[in-house]
């Protein structure tokens, strides 16, 4: 051992061992190995320690020194003593074959040891250049074992948790005739509980007297009597008794007579807590009462207060009505004694009160009048000539009288506790009075986590304690709903502790512009090479520096640290509390196979469980809670939105921060390589998100080279399992996005390591050409996070058996955006729980951001972002997707809160793919209106005018959404999928549709900043205008509309055509096709070809050419080499038939050659104008519009699970021609039974809104409406209520009238000119549904759409 500073001579007395060791097939303990010596080294902050060169070194004692560097075969050993060890030192470095132990796995250190790192950021002592400064560095050759005791990490609390701010344990005792004498209670002081109770009959034995004197005397000091009069006491109470009492401390028991009332507290031996009263007796109508109370405190600490009474009660009850008089003569007279007379023996003598009131019951003081007087001993007079109005109102009296006194006795023993009693899930190995524990959020804010310190329990149970103080915020401790939201509770003590000192406040350092406390605490960091460390039982407080490379516990480099690199046993770090910690909890660097486990990490700055890089793998986080993770500064990803601006602003010349792209991503769970295993762990509170997987294109900083380019955009998923995120203000779980890693340049100024987009396709061996391997996410929670249960990005990612519950949006799966990366990958959820609105209600604080009614119960509640915001549970963004046996919990929709079990992406510019579908899917207290909304423009929908919002569109496969097997569901308003028999759904905002679906993606340049027109033959009114998927300022930009497959189009645009223009197919099966016909200026020539593109090669194969032909016809004999296009002058359109030659895979995009294309680069003509042929194409090339495929029929409501269900209707009014003939039509259809209307004028069926039922149909002729309108109003005003009313008309219909007002009552906006043929569905009740409907025409009215029943009213917002 030397000394580093003047090289002085350190004397130290070394003794050797004299404790026999017993032999054991296990090691020993390791302050028990032979050879130890003794140090006691003082304490003295300038003390360099340097252990080497074979010494063995045994601490015993609290010591301060400079340093402790372990180097060349010493070792330091801490011995496990019943005293208390603090450690004080600036670090502590383990070098080549140095070796520090605390414990071993088979002796584990059972005493209080705390290990001090003390240091300044801006000390004068050189740092060293690897490790810094305020560590325990494990250097290359260094061995570093912690193993303090067993303790339960974490557990679930098992019961709620309900906030107060005391807790009141009451005991009471009653008695009163029937026990009389003096009542006594013995109590223990120290939980103030009874003991002990008895009653002694002093009024009839004296004997009872002498026992009293006897037991008063035989107890023991120290505990509590608390005695009381009952009826009488006084009457055989002799001197011996008095006596007894009067040593105690008694005042008043010389003095007790007859009846009187006596109470006496106090605790044996201790005269000063003595309290007394005592009150004479009044008689049989006089209350009298004595009472005494007293606090005392119990061992716990909690107060307790005794309070005593003795009381004779007088009770009282009212006199029947009385009215002698009335207000006629001078005025109301109804004087006691007059009433005395007429009601004799009705009267008490004494009236306690009186009451006056009106004959019709108004109390005499809000009549007006002028009363003269008013008295329990006089009566009530009114004078007529003291009223303005000249008389007096007829008034009525009784009065108040009491009865004979009753006896009563009372004792209360409330408890006052400042405590509470958590069951939990587990038995509470280890846990120790005064221990810390945190229990978390189980609401969206992650700050309602509250600490709390062990009290004693002797009577806890197993799975009990009792913590000091209660509860500010609920905490849930059960399932709700079929969703396990119990808070997690987690330890924060452990018996060997290691933490930083620092100063009171921030000082010296960048991170002092955001935080007003002391950033630098110290550090655990491990070198590549190290001999060996586990670490377990262990806790680190104020560790972390808000620098680069310096966390609490920090693996840097180390390669496989498992068997793979050598290390048997594997290296791990268990049972670890990490809290209150100033950068991250757990940091892995470069390093593979750590196994870490049982870590609770709480209160933290940046990401806490941190993998850096991207080349660490096969680590695995078993059984590790996190919470409260807020941001830090020093990556951008760690950084909240005021720090992204400050820290990065002037970062390169012209760059101007996007907070919440570049930055905003501070995460529980930080994963930089999806091969890492996480089970049974949670992220419980961060400010952005539990789990985020994110991608590193390259590594960069020392583990650049580590591995290929995209390497880890396609390593296959390690495993996920059994693992819990809720509590998170963007997201329970995100899989997506990478971090920029190149520097800012002039193309991409945002700083390195910005937030970028990445996509994750997993494959075999990440080789992108050998088979995909899914991402399986199993068993996953996700509740209360403010944003989303979940945001997954990628190719194959698969859940099962997930939970989603009280997130803004439970789970919306991404594809690659206007393409999947991984052509012919898939995402699916299936056997998983959705809840919208569940029984955690959570709290109305002052703080509360969003608070307001939701659920099926319309009570209030937390809301996770405005008090509007559309609630979903699966959000369908682009595709493909699966949903599958999934069941779907409490969505319900308020007016004005479009809550809804399925939702689209909002703001959507991207691609929704025709291949999405469901299936097996249940709705529980799920409202049929709520299953599914589409979007309407308004707050959070915004105008719905991008290109996704426009074109959504997913597969009912069972019918398990719509009740219509095999139905897809489209926008309303979408011609390119609708047809002449699809049905609206309004309140939906959707269609129920058939057919066969494709997309096409019209690929655009020279220029990009267009609009593109598309329109369908068959509806030519109806285009659909696009923007395009891509910003105006891309290089190209990219239009990508689901259409009917066999069908004619014609495209346009808002200026003059592209020139170049390519056309994939996407989703088109072999020989699926299109007709299309874009539009071009006058003058424009053309050469066009066909190729196939393979996405993954990014190789294009030209397949064939088209040549112009001067028929239109002959364009539907294109082939694969050849194929025509038909330049149309007149009109200025393109004709071209699109057709697939190749089969395409389940869930391909493109052909199993490759992607499909036709792409024709045009030589347009300078200035030409807009090309827009709309107006000279149609009517030339309308179609009439035809269903191709037969739509699907109904599942009768006999097979439906649900208390709900559509009605289908389909009401036509038309007229028919032949030749000269013309002839009138009118038909009602409701679930297939069709009512055709005979005469001319009106018809209405009513149906039950309550059940569907038809109730009766009935006809009102034009003459009616004309001559006697009201007969059909006198109609409408006597149906019943929640009645849905459905109206045709036949013939030349009376458009004008009074009749009209009827249509208007049923819920039509205010008519001003009505058509000859009319279809109506109307609702008579107190509010008008969104599905009434008024259809009008010259020729041809028609609603097909289907109704919820039973008609149940929105709540409004």
């Amino acid at each position: 051992m030397a000394d580093d500073g003047a090289r002085r001579h350190i004397k130290m007395c070394f003794t050797l061992l004299g404790v026999l060791l017993i032999p054991s097939i296990r090691a020993v303990c390791p302050d028990k190995e032979k050879g130890l010596q003794l140090w006691m080294p003082g304490h003295s902050e300038d003390h360099r320690v340097t252990i080497g060169y074979g010494q063995k070194i045994l601490l015993t004692t609290s010591a301060t020194v400079h340093s402790i560097e372990i180097l060349n075969g010493g070792k330091l050993v801490i011995a496990d003593t019943n005293q208390a060890i603090l450690l004080r030192t600036k670090h502590i470095l383990i070098g080549d074959k140095g070796e520090l132990h605390i414990g071993s796995p088979d002796c584990p250190y059972k005493g209080n040891l705390t290990i001090s790192l003390f240091g300044r950021l801006d000390d004068s002592d050189d740092e060293h250049s690897y490790f810094g400064r305020k560590y325990i560095g494990v250097g290359t050759g260094g061995m570093l074992e912690i193993f303090g005791k067993k303790k339960l990490a974490w557990t679930f609390l098992n019961k709620t948790l309900h906030p107060e701010n005391s807790s009141k344990r009451s005991y009471r005792f009653h008695r009163s005739w029937g026990k009389r004498g003096i009542i006594l209670h013995v109590i223990d002081p120290y939980t103030g509980e009874v003991l002990h109770s008895d009653r002694f009959d002093t009024y009839r034995d004296k004997k009872e007297s002498l026992r009293l004197a006897k037991f008063i005397d035989d107890l023991e000091e120290g505990f509590i009597l608390s005695m009381m009069v009952n009826d009488e006491g006084s009457n055989n109470l002799e001197d011996s008794a008095k006596k007894s009492l009067s040593r105690l401390g008694s005042i008043f028991i010389s003095k007790l007579g007859f009846r009187d009332a006596w109470t006496f507290i106090i605790k044996k031996g201790h005269p000063s807590s003595a309290v007394e009263d005592h009150t004479v007796y009044k008689g049989t109508k006089a209350s009298s009462k004595a009472q005494s109370s007293f606090n005392f405190q119990s061992s716990s600490g909690e107060y307790f207060t005794i309070t005593s009474s003795s009381q004779w009660i007088q009770e009282a009850e009212w006199s029947g009505w009385f009215n002698r008089d009335d207000q006629r003569g001078s005025g109301d007279w109804e004087k006691l004694n007059d009433l005395r007379k007429d009601y004799p023996d009705q009267l008490c003598s004494s009236p306690l009160d009186i009451q006056v009131q009106t004959h019709d019951g108004i109390p005499f003081n809000h009549t007006g009048d002028v009363i003269y007087k008013i008295s329990k001993d006089y009566g009530f007079v009114c004078l007529n000539k003291d009223q303005i109005r000249g008389l007096c109102h007829n008034y009525k009296v009784r009065f108040l009288c009491g009865k004979l006194v009753r006896p009563q006795a009372f004792l209360s023993i409330d408890i006052l506790t400042n405590s509470t009693i958590l069951e939990l899930s587990d038995e509470v190995v280890g846990w120790e009075t005064g221990d810390q524990l945190v229990v978390t959020s189980t609401d969206y804010s992650m700050h309602q986590a509250e600490e709390f310190t062990l009290l004693p329990c002797p009577t806890c149970m197993s799975n009990q304690v009792k913590v000091k103080g209660r509860a500010k915020f609920i905490h849930m401790g059960e399932e709700v709903d079929g969703v396990d939201m119990r808070a997690e509770v987690g330890l924060l003590t452990r018996n060997i502790l290691l933490r930083g000192e620092t100063e009171a406040t921030c000082y010296g350092h960048e991170a002092c512009k955001f935080f007003d406390f002391d950033t630098f605490g110290g550090h655990l960091k491990v070198q590549r090479g190290f001999k060996a460390l586990h670490i377990s039982g262990l806790e680190l407080q104020h560790m972390g520096q808000q620098t680069m490379g310096h966390y609490p516990v920090h693996f840097h480099m180390n390669g496989d640290v498992d068997e793979q690199g050598g290390y048997n046993p594997p290296t791990f770090v268990s049972d670890l509390a990490i809290h209150h910690s100033f950068s991250r909890c757990v940091t892995i660097h470069g390093s593979n196979g750590l196994l870490v486990k049982d870590v609770v990490g709480y209160d933290t700055l940046g990401h806490c469980f941190f993998t850096e890089d991207g080349p660490e793998e096969r680590n695995t986080f078993h059984h590790c809670l996190g919470l409260m993770v807020r941001a830090g500064t020093l990556l951008p990803s760690d950084r909240d939105s005021k720090m992204c601006r400050a820290i990065t602003a002037g970062a390169y010349p012209g760059y101007v921060s996007n907070p919440r792209q570049d930055c905003s991503a501070s995460s529980t769970f930080w994963i930089a390589n999806p091969n890492n295993n996480l089970i049974n762990c949670v992220a419980a509170g961060s400010e952005e998100t539990g789990f985020w997987f994110v991608f590193h294109h390259v590594p960069t900083g020392p583990s650049e080279g580590l591995y290929s380019p995209g390497h880890t955009e396609h390593t296959p998923m390690g495993q996920f399992t059994n693992n819990r995120a809720h509590s998170n203000y963007r997201a329970g779980m995100i899989l997506d996005n990478g971090v920029k890693t190149t520097e800012a340049n002039v193309k991409d100024k945002r700083p390195f390591l910005s937030i970028v987009g990445a996509r994750y396709s997993p494959h075999q061996d990440a080789d992108i050409f050998k088979p995909r391997v899914p991402a399986i996410i199993s068993g996953f929670i996700a509740y209360k996070n403010q944003d989303h249960g979940a945001w997954l990005r990628g190719g194959d990612v698969w859940l099962d058996g997930c939970q989603f519950a009280d997130n803004g949006i439970g789970l919306t799966l991404a594809s690659g955006g206007t393409f999947p990366d991984d052509d012919g990958s898939h995402q699916q959820v299936k056997n998983s729980l959705f809840v919208g609105e569940s029984g955690n209600h959570g709290m109305l604080l002052p703080d509360t951001k969003f608070w307001g009614p939701g659920g099926t119960d319309l009570s209030g509640r937390t809301l996770p972002r405005g008090i509007d915001f559309p609630i979903r549970g699966m959000q369908i963004y682009d595709g493909p997707i699966n949903v599958q046996n999934c069941t779907f919990r409490k969505f319900a929709a308020l007016n004005g809160r479009h809550t809804s079990a399925f939702g689209f992406r909002l703001n959507n510019s991207w691609q929704s793919c025709p291949k999405n579908n469901v299936t097996d899917i249940t709705f529980d207290q799920v409202p049929i209106t709520s299953r599914l909304f589409f979007g309407e423009p308004g707050p959070w929908f915004n105008k719905m005018q991008m290109d996704g919002d426009k074109t959504t569109i997913f597969h009912d496969i069972d019918g398990s959404v719509s009740e219509y097997p095999g139905a897809f569901l489209v926008k309303d308003d979408n011609w390119l999928l609708r047809h002449p028999n699809c049905i609206d759904v309004p309140d939906w905002k959707a269609a129920i549709c058939s057919g066969r679906y494709a997309q096409i993606y019209i690929q655009t340049r020279t220029p990009t900043n267009l609009n593109m027109c598309i329109v369908r033959n068959e509806y030519p009114d109806w285009p659909l205008i696009l923007e395009g998927a891509l910003g105006k300022k891309k290089h190209y930009q990219q239009f990508q509309p689901v259409i009917t497959l066999a069908k004619g189009y014609t495209v346009h645009w808002d200026q003059a055509a592209p020139r170049e223009v390519t056309i994939w197919l996407i989703n088109f099966n072999k020989n699926d096709w299109i007709n299309l016909g874009l539009c071009y200026p006058e003058g424009s020539t053309f050469t066009i070809i066909a190729d196939t593109h393979n996405r993954l090669t990014k190789k294009t194969h030209k397949t064939g050419i088209f040549m112009r032909t001067t028929q239109i016809g002959k364009i539907s004999h294109s082939h694969l080499t050849r194929g025509y296009y038909y330049w149309e002058e007149a009109t200025g359109l393109l004709f071209l038939k699109i057709k697939a030659h190749n089969e395409r895979e389940q869930f391909a995009f493109c052909s199993v050659k490759g992607c499909e294309r036709v792409k024709i680069i045009a030589t347009i003509p300078e200035g030409s104008p807009p090309s827009n042929c709309l107006a000279k194409a149609y009517p030339k090339h309308a179609e009439i519009p035809v269903a191709d495929t037969a739509m699907p029929r109904k599942i009768p409501n006999s097979r439906l699970h649900t208390p709900d269900h559509f009605l289908e209707i389909k009401l036509e009014s038309y007229n028919t021609r032949f030749f000269h003939n013309k002839e009138n039509f009118a038909i009602t259809e409701v679930n297939g039974r069709k009512w055709y209307q005979q005469e001319d004028g009106v018809q209405l069926t009513v149906i039950d809104g309550h059940d569907g039922n038809v109730v009766e149909s009935r006809s009102f002729r034009n003459s009616i409406l004309q001559g006697v309108p009201a007969q059909l109003e006198n109609y409408i005003n006597g149906l019943k209520d929640c009645s849905i009313v459905l109206m045709t008309s036949k013939g030349r219909l009376v458009t004008k009238g009074s009749w009209t007002k009827v249509l208007e009552e049923l819920g039509a906006k205010k008519i001003t000119n009505l058509k000859e043929k009319l279809a109506f569905v109307g609702f008579k009740g107190l509010f008008h549904p969104d599905w009434v409907k008024l259809e009008i025409s010259s020729d041809q009215a028609k609603i097909h759409q289907v109704l919820p029943v039973p008609v149940v009213n929105k709540m409004k917002l």
